[in-house]
């Protein structure tokens, strides 16, 4: 009888083990960003894998470059991942068009778009702007939504000023050859144009329309069925953009170590990353926090100006659930 209880307990106890070890194995998710994930501006991703973040969370990221933030909603909301990488405002677009897809974390309280002038052509406000040429990548790209609600923000309409659709690599590159007098850009432009030898200077960021900073999106179904592996997600990520935060240069060499390509480039990492602390990352007292009354103010734009054909409901836009005390707790 004792033999048959030892047997049992063996048993049981390799059963216990084999259990322990099904459940130490990590969830693979499919993280899909809107570029190529070696862009300084989705460092705090890149960060949170190299630093061990995700494992951290039980969660094995595998990044996969989509065509743009409005691709990786749609592919989101058709069920070939369940998070990914957009601006904050792609909801609104995406959500017009049936698409359930919503923001669970934004990266910052402040928006991306930055305008970066000719040092030496004396334009210090945006209703400078009149009459100038500048540079933006498209003509759909959320910074020039940006900048169109910025010249209306100042009284100017977007035939006030020559706007020029250049490409990712000419926005900055026409502007640096001084063929523009400014650009409408992120920040990672703003240090090419800087290294290309230009002496530029940054229109004041509360002249610049209220868009949304860097997001995570869900899709419905991910949220209600797979809430730990949004959470994980979120919380390894704002890990990221909290390191960025406390320590640019660091940030830099950890981002170099994780992308080969910019071994030696950290000084100019380190500009970048700082620009992103200045500008976006900066004031947002709880990290990831969306708040509803700026992303409002880009709805109602996006309505106005006809980008979408109706108005998506506000609360179908996004959730602090995972960001907010007590859920991001837990």
């Amino acid at each position: 009888m004792l033999t048959s209880l030892f047997q049992r307990f063996c048993v049981l106890g390799l059963g216990l083990g084999l259990a322990a070890g099904v459940q130490a194995q990590p969830t693979d998710v499919t993280y899909l960003l809107p570029a190529p994930p070696n862009s300084p501006a989705f460092a705090p991703w890149i960060i949170a894998k190299e630093k061990g973040y995700y494992a951290a969370q039980d969660l094995n990221l595998t990044f996969i470059a989509a065509k743009g933030g409005v691709d990786v909603a749609k592919q989101i909301g058709a069920g070939n991942a369940l998070l990914g990488g957009a601006i904050g405002d792609t909801p609104i677009v995406v959500r017009a068009n049936g698409i359930p897809v919503r923001a669970v974390a934004v990266l910052g309280a402040g928006g991306v778009t930055m305008i970066a002038t000719n040092a030496g052509d004396n334009i210090n406000t945006v209703s400078d702007l009149k009459g100038k040429t500048m540079t933006v990548m498209s003509y759909s790209d959320t910074t020039y939504y940006a900048l169109l609600a910025t010249l209306r923000k100042a009284g100017l309409s977007k035939t006030d000023v020559n706007i020029q659709a250049a490409g990712p690599a000419g926005v900055w590159q026409l502007f640096s050859a001084n063929k523009a007098q400014a650009m409408a850009g992120v920040p990672d432009w703003v240090v090419n144009a800087q290294e290309a030898g230009l002496n530029l200077k940054l229109i004041p960021q509360e002249q610049i329309f209220e868009s949304m900073a860097q997001a995570i999106l869900a899709s419905d179904d991910a949220i209600k069925n797979h809430p730990q592996v949004v959470r994980g997600v979120v919380q390894a990520t704002l890990q990221g953009m909290r390191d960025i935060i406390a320590d640019p240069r660091a940030a830099a060499v950890t981002f170099a170590k994780a992308v080969p390509a910019y071994a030696g480039k950290e000084d100019s990492l380190e500009k970048v990353f700082t620009l992103y602390v200045e500008h976006v990352y900066a004031n947002q007292s709880v990290l990831g926090h969306i708040d509803p009354a700026r992303l409002d103010k880009v709805r109602q734009f996006y309505v106005s100006e006809g980008i979408v054909s109706q108005e998506p409901k506000l609360d179908e836009l996004y959730t602090n659930q995972f960001v907010d005390p007590p859920m991001a707790a837990q």
